[in-house]
């Protein structure tokens, strides 16, 4: 193997507890936070979380409106917090209905029925949908707002959040968010893509990317082009083309680079949806998979397997369930060994690549 380098480890160090965490965040919203936001003196927001008759209902409403969306609690509330346990687990989805949220939520689902703790769910209802940060915010203030023990974030876009209550994140947007999080190895195994493709005898492969937001889908972008680059292959900027990991795109991009006067042999998708699309450009245009291309994509999703589509399993499913473990130790006060925890991935083989055609 080719020596591209390495996702982080599992990061190392003294272990966590939530007390230690938590009240060491320097984003711990104060009274005098919400009342600098609100444009208001302390005082009255003072009166307005005591439920003083004499603050006007538009000065009331909007006072509130920051404390819910800074996610600010009371001294009071907080002890009382502390003291009171709903065994009730938040969960923020941007999509239930995204093959990827799926295969997430089976591990976290499996992780709940093996304690006594109940599951609340929040969703943007659209991976793509924009303000997925505000909405994040919104939805963690909500939750931990004495409502639920803690919260876990499939996705999250946001690098750092306003509370209190212990969080914990499910291949975050960010590669080092504040919180405790579950990460796949993205550079890992975009390089162990690229070297069964090379393995092949392929020099010309395409690829079609992430949403560029996501730290993830930069992490296999630069696996991919580490490894041309160290296999002493020539980079054709042509075969680099954007995407945002649906399959509509990866069906529109597939189009793009099927029509190229020199196609690639294989591509690399940077998801397994994305390659999904892949499959339906190349079966509208006669192009044969693997026959005429080779296609290879990430996350391992149940749709995989039934194509054949060779991929890249980050075993979703596990993450959720590494996830919703971590944050119950945090709950408990226990302490976890690492704040960011690494899941391996693997290059899972079907039937969707085959040895590139003698010319």
């Amino acid at each position: 193997m080719l020596n591209c380098g390495n996702d982080t480890g599992n990061d190392t160090g003294n272990d966590t507890t939530i007390m230690d965490y938590y009240m060491a965040r320097k984003s711990s919203v104060t009274i005098q936070d919400v009342a600098r936001e609100a444009g208001v003196s302390v005082s009255t927001v003072s009166r307005v979380l005591n439920e003083k008759v004499d603050v006007a209902e538009n000065t009331r409403q909007h006072v509130l409106t920051i404390i819910n969306e800074l996610g600010y609690i009371s001294d009071l509330a907080a002890r009382s917090m502390r003291s009171t346990r709903n065994n009730l687990i938040g969960l923020v989805v941007p999509d239930i209905g995204f093959p990827y949220s799926i295969e997430i939520m089976k591990g976290i689902n499996r992780a709940i029925a093996e304690t006594s703790f109940d599951l609340l769910l929040y969703t943007t209802g659209d991976i793509q949908k924009s303000g997925t940060a505000y909405h994040e915010q919104h939805y963690v203030s909500l939750l931990s707002n004495s409502i639920t023990d803690g919260v876990i974030i499939v996705a999250s876009a946001t690098a750092n959040f306003i509370t209190n209550a212990p969080i914990i994140a499910v291949d975050p947007h960010h590669i080092d968010p504040e919180y405790p999080s579950v990460q796949g190895t993205n550079y890992h195994g975009a390089v162990a893509a690229m070297e069964y493709l090379v393995e092949l005898g392929h020099k010309r492969i395409a690829f079609i990317g992430g949403r560029p937001e996501i730290g993830s889908a930069g992490r296999r972008e630069k696996g991919f082009r580490d490894y041309l680059k160290n296999a002493g292959i020539k980079l054709d900027e042509a075969l680099m083309l954007p995407g945002d990991f649906t399959t509509p795109t990866g069906y529109e991009r597939a189009l793009t680079l099927l029509n190229l006067e020199n196609p690639p042999t294989a591509i690399f998708a940077a998801n397994d949806q994305s390659a999904l699309g892949v499959y339906q450009a190349a079966n509208e245009m006669g192009v044969h998979i693997p026959e005429d291309l080779s296609v290879i994509g990430f996350d391992n999703i149940s749709e995989a397997e039934f194509f054949g589509l060779t991929t890249i399993d980050q075993n979703l499913a596990e993450m959720g369930y590494i996830a919703t473990r971590m944050l119950i130790k945090l709950i408990n006060n226990e302490p976890v060994a690492v704040k960011t925890h690494k899941m391996p991935t693997k290059l899972i083989i079907r039937n969707s690549c085959l040895e590139v055609k003698e010319v």
